[in-house]
C-alpha cells in the first residue's frame, strides 16, 4: 500500500497547500516554472489570480483553442461571475479592473459582440499603414531625442521608451488635441499603476474627446467609430476606446521591451530580422500572459476536470504557447499559430497594426542608436510580478550619446535596416555626432511631443 506523502514533500500548489498564486515576487521570479508545475495537474488547474480570487487557468494549447473557439459553451459576459455576484471578491481586488464587465466587444457575446466588433475592425481597417509607421517613427524619434543626448550614454528603455511610445501613438490615432491627450495618457498610465482616481481621469478625457469629435469630426479613429453604421452611443464609443488603449498599450510595451532585449541579447544571431525577435516574443513571452476570462454556460468536463457554470476560466496564453506537447511540432506550424493575439471570435482585431508598431519601434531604436547594447545579460532581467502581462521591469542599455533632430523624416526616407552587427558597434560609438539636448516644453507628454513635431 502506498504511503501518503509527508506535507513537506507536497509541492506548492497542490490542494494541501492551496492554489498556486499567479502574482507576487515568487511568480515574477519564475513564471515559466509556475506554468510547468501547473501542467502537472492537467490541461487546467485552479489558481489564485489575485488575493481571494480563484479562477481556472488553461495551460494546454489544445484546451485553450477549445475554449477560445467555442463561444456557445464559453461566454465572455462577466456579469455571470458567481463569486462576484455572491460578494466573495474583495471590492478593492486588482482583478476587478481586468475582469469586471464593460459594455465593449471584449465582454460581449452573440449579436452584441458582432455589432461592436464590426465597428472596431472596420474603423481599424481605415488606418493607413504608411501613416501608422510614420506616427510610430515620430513617437520613437521624440523619445530617443529625450535620452540619447545625455552625456551618460545610458537609458532605461522600459520607462523611457517602451512604455510611453504606444501611448503617444494611440493618442495620435485617436485624434487627441494636446491637453486631452495629456489626460488620456495620465489616466491609462494611472490605471496600470493603480493610481486612485485614474479611471475618472481617463473617462473624463475621453468624454471630452468624443464631444469634440461630435462638433468637429476629423480623419481619426474616434470619428470613424462614431460615424460607423453600427451607430454606437457615446458610452459605447468611450468603452471601445478604453479597450483599444488597455488592450493595445500594455501588451505593446511588453512586446517592444522584450523584443528589443532579445535582439540585443548575447544569444541572438546577428543578421536576423527584427520580425524574428517579435515573433519569438509572441511565442515564448506572450505579452498578454493570462487573460480572456470565459464563463461556462453550463458545467463542462475538460481533460478530466469539471469547469462549473459561471466560474471564471482564464486562458494562459503564455503557458499554451510554450506547451511541451506543442514544442515538438513547432517547426511544422505556421509562424502565426501562436495564441498571443488570441483565437476565435474574440481574437485581437488589431494584431496587424500591433505587429507593425512593435517592428517599427524596435527598428527605429536600432537605426537611431546603431551601437546600443544591453548593460546586463538577458537572462538576468526581471519580469513584472503580475499575472496579466509578461513584461520586463527594466531594460538598461548604453550607447554613444547623439543628436536626434526635432520632427520626423518622411516615411519613405527613413531606413528600415536592422541594427549594425556587433563588430561594427565600436566604430559606430566613436563616429557619432556631438550632442544637443532636446528642447523642453510645458504641459504633459503628448503636448511636449506635438510641440517637438512642430519644431518648437
Amino acid at each position: 500500500m502506498q504511503q501518503p506523502l509527508d506535507a513537506q514533500e507536497i509541492p506548492p500548489g497542490c490542494p494541501a497547500h492551496g492554489n498556486v498564486q499567479l502574482y507576487g515576487p515568487s511568480f515574477g521570479a519564475d513564471p515559466d516554472g509556475h506554468y510547468a508545475h501547473l501542467r502537472s495537474f492537467g490541461p487546467s488547474s485552479p489558481v489564485d489570480i489575485a488575493p481571494d480570487v480563484q479562477v481556472e487557468l488553461i495551460t494546454s494549447y489544445d484546451a485553450a483553442l477549445y475554449v477560445l473557439q467555442n463561444p456557445a459553451s464559453f461566454v465572455r459576459d462577466s456579469r455571470r461571475w458567481n463569486a462576484l455576484n455572491e460578494g466573495r471578491v474583495p471590492a478593492d481586488s486588482p482583478a476587478l479592473p481586468m475582469m469586471s464587465y464593460r459594455p465593449n466587444a471584449l465582454f460581449s457575446d452573440g449579436a452584441a459582440h458582432a455589432r461592436l466588433r464590426q465597428a472596431v475592425t472596420d474603423s481599424l481597417a481605415t488606418v493607413n499603414e504608411l501613416q501608422l509607421v510614420r506616427q510610430t517613427q515620430q513617437s520613437a524619434d521624440y523619445l530617443i531625442s529625450r535620452f540619447s543626448s545625455e552625456p551618460r550614454g545610458q537609458a532605461e528603455l522600459m520607462s523611457e521608451y517602451a512604455q510611453p511610445l504606444p501611448l503617444l501613438v494611440f493618442s495620435d490615432l485617436f485624434g487627441c488635441p494636446p491637453e486631452i491627450g495629456d489626460r488620456v495618457i495620465a489616466g491609462i498610465s494611472g490605471i496600470f499603476e493603480g493610481t486612485p482616481g485614474a479611471d475618472e481621469v481617463l473617462g473624463g478625457a475621453l468624454t471630452e474627446l468624443i464631444a469634440l469629435k461630435r462638433r468637429r469630426p476629423a480623419a481619426d479613429l474616434t470619428t470613424r467609430l462614431m460615424e460607423h453604421p453600427a451607430q454606437l452611443s457615446d458610452e459605447e464609443v468611450l468603452h471601445q476606446l478604453v479597450t483599444l488603449l488597455s488592450g493595445g498599450t500594455a501588451p505593446l510595451t511588453a512586446a517592444i521591451g522584450t523584443s528589443s532585449a532579445l535582439y540585443l541579447g548575447e544569444e541572438w544571431q546577428s543578421g536576423l530580422p527584427v520580425e524574428d525577435a517579435i515573433a519569438q516574443t509572441l511565442w515564448n513571452y506572450a505579452p498578454i500572459a493570462n487573460y480572456a476570462a470565459h464563463y461556462p454556460a453550463h458545467d463542462v468536463e475538460l481533460g478530466g476536470r469539471l469547469l462549473r457554470a459561471n466560474d471564471p476560466v482564464l486562458v494562459s496564453f503564455a503557458a499554451a504557447n510554450t506547451d511541451p506537447k506543442l514544442t515538438e511540432h513547432r517547426q511544422q506550424l505556421s509562424a502565426k499559430a501562436h495564441l498571443a493575439f488570441g483565437a476565435g471570435p474574440h481574437a485581437c482585431p488589431a494584431k496587424d497594426p500591433a505587429f507593425m508598431i512593435a517592428v517599427t519601434a524596435v527598428e527605429t531604436l536600432l537605426n537611431r542608436l546603431p551601437d546600443v547594447e544591453m548593460r546586463v545579460p538577458f537572462k538576468t532581467l526581471a519580469w513584472a510580478p503580475t499575472p496579466w502581462s509578461r513584461s520586463l521591469v527594466t531594460l538598461p542599455v548604453r550607447f554613444t550619446p547623439r543628436t536626434v533632430s526635432s520632427g520626423a523624416e518622411p516615411a519613405h526616407a527613413q531606413a528600415q535596416a536592422p541594427q549594425a552587427p556587433a563588430e561594427q558597434r565600436s566604430a559606430a560609438r566613436s563616429s557619432q555626432p556631438p550632442t544637443t539636448a532636446a528642447p523642453q516644453h510645458k504641459g504633459g507628454m503628448f503636448s511636449r511631443f506635438l510641440a517637438w513635431t512642430r519644431g518648437e
